[in-house]
């Protein structure tokens, strides 16, 4: 092979897996949230629950439902990130669960990177989705249309 034409490959297999990698990191964090009319996916408490275990309770208002594995090195950020702004709401839960010990819900969550994280509303419809480590900025946004419908609900810093 000539030298020009494995430069030229070289170089078109650096500016494609540069435009990827650029793709990926802009849909990685940010919120995706159900469409209208479409179907409500919809988390019971009950199949949260592991062989032998009870299930977490949702929260009243809003639960963050965030899926992890064992070698997810953002996960032990989001749990921090998750729990800290479900203790600052009233009403509000973050569950954490172990794709490793539970794989059927990887499957039917569609859980394609860890961590996801859904918010679920107090009926446990999913109403956003977050692939990859969320920022507070976003979870709060996301969460905000929940708990404003309260006047008594105690804000989100």
């Amino acid at each position: 092979m000539d030298w020009p034409y494995a430069l030229i490959g070289a170089l078109t297999l650096l500016a494609a897996s540069t435009a990827l990698g650029l793709l990926w990191k802009a849909r990685t964090g940010r919120a995706q949230t159900t469409a209208p009319g479409a179907p409500p996916a919809i988390v019971r408490a009950a199949e949260l629950a592991g062989p032998g275990s009870v299930a977490p309770p949702l929260g009243e208002r809003a639960t963050l439902l965030q899926f992890s594995t064992e070698f997810c090195a953002r996960c032990p950020q989001t749990r921090t990130l998750l729990v800290g702004i479900a203790d600052a709401a009233d009403g509000v839960s973050a569950i954490e669960i172990d794709l490793g010990a539970r794989p059927e819900l990887a499957r039917r969550f569609r859980v394609m990177q860890t961590p996801t994280v859904l918010l679920l509303d107090a009926a446990g419809v999913v109403r956003a989705r977050i692939g990859g480590a969320p920022d507070r900025r976003t979870i709060t946004e996301q969460l905000a249309p929940l708990l404003e419908r309260d006047p008594h609900v105690t804000a989100i810093g």
